[in-house]
């Protein structure tokens, strides 16, 4: 599911962020509002951040031995403690859990390539149309068990069984033979899948129809990522795993460090894994502790904390905050993830396992929607309080994927005369101060947004100010912002009329390919948009004519060109990922080839500097 850290390092699948687009300073925006023909600079000047903190300093042994690395991970809900990957549904979890190594399989490259070295080894075969996955000799469980081949395939039996909580399901699992009988329950078991020394071996291999040119590079939507223990969750049914003892109180994991506790919903603690197979790390003692969005600024500033964790979210008013200190050093790079808006406009079909698009919802009209995007100035926001680490986003697809993310997009700049000519044309008449729906009736829209700090509070009344202006008639669905984990239960119920927009963030897996966010049968696609060209446009991006990567290129660029059209789903902004990293820290380093970021991190002395 994920790969070393969460939202740059989630190489292996797509998860949530902490929150949406939260990056204005503690100021209320009713008093900043730019009139109809204001102009914004085309571009923010962005912050020049290293991925790597080169520190100098000789590392300590007594620290490394006796003192605690103190990590911060910034989030305003408790994370709901699933260590699992094929099961987490959001990045917090993923971020606490994270020294275990989140059961990740492969190494991959500057690139995000997949190459040889890590847990497993993988080899492509593409006459024979076949995957064969490696587990090194030496891999082991943190209670000694050893990594074998059934660990490798019970994943894909979570993700795909008929009962399963996962939500990592989509089509491109399909080709693996046998996937679609297992998943409709017509199988008992996944017959694409084989063991040439056994299901306690070390070799596995998976048949497909045919293979994709997104299998060469970890996070792709085909092959899983992350092992499972099975010999923990054998005697556990698959729809109850997710509340059981092995995935809550006593997991196992495969990376440097064994969990030593959980505090529930607020911490947990680390220390060296002894059958870990790579090199031990020298830290001795870890933790991990949820800190709000509106302490953690000041949590920094009196070195309360070592770093932030690199897949946590912050803010760029905490970017002005803290670049500065004269004892932190700031580490970042561009982010996998993105705020995104989305509309609700269907629901899912539980039978069927696909979503549904429903022609008479409120939010159906693309014109609608293309004028409540239009309604809003992002460029303005991030130019006044991104701090250049946050800018306006154009496409789906973030620019750190160049050869593929279409930056001549335009995507919607703030335009409110151009807003209403789209409402006028399509219907949505003024009737006293709000317009109504094309058909006459009242027409009320509830934008669901999850609660963060007093910037995001602030960030969302002003998209509300800009939607009113107008003459939409937007309130915020259940009358305040939600908390998180509220928020994404009400979105991922098959059917809801609670939300008909809302904001959130994605943390993408380092393969760009959107079957598992917006595909017809994926479970993340929560606002139900399905169209044939979608559908169809998607499945080019891994045909056998995308092995030809101008095709591949091009196809992405039209999928691209096709989600703005239709404005179902919007991307609202680009950001930096960014760390603050007290100077006691050694060895800190995210770039995309450092496949073992806690093995190499050391300790230069036994208190924060």
């Amino acid at each position: 599911m994920k790969k070393k850290w969460g939202k740059r390092m989630n190489k292996t699948s797509k998860k949530w962020a902490v929150s949406s687009a939260a990056v204005l300073a503690a100021v209320s925006l009713a008093t900043f509002s730019i009139d109809n023909t204001t102009t914004v600079s085309a571009a923010t000047k962005r912050a020049k951040l290293s991925d790597t903190f080169k520190n100098s300093a000789k590392e300590s042994t007594k620290a490394n031995n006796e003192s605690t690395l103190k990590v911060a991970e910034p989030n305003d809900s408790p994370f709901k403690g699933i260590t699992e990957p094929t099961l987490a549904d959001n990045q917090e979890d993923s971020n606490v859990f994270s020294p275990g190594g989140n059961s990740t399989l492969f190494n991959v490259d500057d690139n995000f390539k997949i190459i040889d070295g890590g847990l497993a080894n993988q080899k492509l075969d593409r006459q024979n149309n076949t995957v064969t996955i490696t587990i090194r000799d030496n891999a082991k469980w943190s209670d000694g068990q050893p990594v074998v081949a059934r660990d490798v395939e019970y994943p894909y039996e979570i993700i795909a069984n008929p009962k399963s909580t996962s939500s990592q399901y989509s089509a491109d699992f399909e080709r693996i033979e046998g996937m679609a009988d297992y998943h409709s329950g017509k199988a008992s078991t996944i017959s694409g899948f084989s063991y040439p020394d056994g299901e306690n071996g070390k070799t596995v291999v998976i048949k497909y129809n045919s293979l994709s040119p997104s299998m060469k590079f970890a996070g792709n939507s085909f092959v899983w990522g992350t092992v499972a223990p099975y010999h923990l969750y054998k005697g556990v049914a698959i729809d109850k795993l997710a509340a059981s003892d092995q995935v809550r109180k006593n997991p196992v994991f495969v990376g440097p460090y064994k969990l030593d506790k959980v505090v529930e919903g607020e911490s947990t603690s680390w220390s060296p894994n002894k059958y870990y197979w790579g090199k031990a790390p020298k830290i001795k003692h870890i933790t991990i502790n949820v800190v709000s969005s509106n302490s953690i600024d000041k949590a920094i500033q009196t070195k309360k904390y070592d770093f932030t964790t690199p897949a946590g979210v912050m803010r760029g008013t905490s970017y002005k905050n803290l670049k500065n200190l004269k004892n932190y050093k700031i580490v970042g790079h561009p982010d996998l993830g993105y705020n995104y808006f989305g509309f609700n406009v269907g629901e899912y079909d539980t039978k069927k396992q696909v979503n549904v698009m429903d022609p008479k919802s409120k939010m159906a009209n693309k014109n609608l929607r293309q004028a409540m995007m239009y309604a809003i100035n992002e460029d303005a926001i991030n130019e006044k309080f991104g701090n250049g680490v946050r800018w306006r986003a154009k496409t789906l697809i973030p620019p750190i994927f160049d050869k593929y993310s279409d930056q001549s997009a335009k995507g919607f700049p703030y335009s409110p005369k151009k807003a209403a000519k789209l409402l006028d044309k399509a219907g949505y008449k003024k009737d006293g101060k709000w317009r109504t729906q094309p058909n006459g009736k009242k027409l009320v829209i509830y934008f669901g947004a999850m609660k963060g700090s007093s910037t995001s509070h602030a960030t969302y009344q002003d998209y509300l100010q800009r939607w009113r202006k107008i003459g939409l008639n937007v309130k915020m669905a259940t009358g305040k912002e939600m908390e998180m984990n509220s928020f994404y239960d009400t979105l991922q119920k098959p059917k809801q009329n609670k939300i008909d927009i809302f904001a959130a963030a994605w943390s993408l897996s380092s393969e760009p390919t959107p079957t598992q966010l917006y595909g017809a049968d994926a479970p993340f696609n929560m606002g139900h948009f399905v169209t044939k060209k979608n559908t169809q446009l998607i499945n080019d991006l891994n045909s056998e004519k995308a092995w030809n990567d101008k095709y591949r290129t091009d196809k992405f660029k039209e999928w691209q060109d096709y989600m703005n059209d239709q404005a179902a789903y919007v991307a609202s902004d680009n950001s930096y990922q960014w760390v603050p990293v007290n100077k006691r820290v050694k060895g800190f380093d995210l770039s995309n080839g450092n496949n073992y970021f806690w093995n190499n991190l050391t300790l230069t002395s036994s208190k924060l500097k």
